[in-house]
């Protein structure tokens, strides 16, 4: 009784539009962040360390006694945070400014409805009437 209740229960909040709609953005999420962080690793990083002689953080560490703490690798990650978060916002405002030129050039063309025959004749003597 319980495990039917449970399965069905959970094959009506699979099957909700949001869930899947979630899922897809999930998936297109991760092709877009291998892009960016592609982006980042291949073309960003190496042209900042070309033009402004940066060294490579990862290589970075401080070593106490046999044990050494490599904070390179968390800078060079605060370092890639900082540069995704850029090209997204740089995507994301690219991708509203579109989208709003796309909606304004949509709603100049949808035109009012044309009111039937019937509505008019009924505006009409109610106009009537209220004189």
């Amino acid at each position: 009784m319980f495990c039917k209740k449970f399965i069905w229960d959970f094959k009506k909040f699979a099957l909700k539009g949001n869930v899947i709609d979630l899922a897809v953005a999930v998936v297109i999420w991760t092709a877009f962040g291998k892009i960016v962080s592609s982006l980042v690793a291949d073309i960003i990083t190496p042209v900042f360390w070309i033009v402004l002689w940066w060294v490579d953080f990862t290589s970075l560490k401080y070593t106490i006694w046999d044990s050494s703490i490599t904070y390179g690798n968390f800078l060079q990650s605060i370092f890639d945070f900082i540069i995704i978060a850029f090209a997204i916002f740089i995507f994301v405002s690219i991708l509203s400014k579109t989208s709003e030129k796309i909606s304004k050039k949509e709603e100049v063309k949808v035109e009012a409805p044309k009111k039937a025959d019937d509505i008019l004749l009924l505006e009409e003597i109610r106009d009537l009437l209220k004189k």
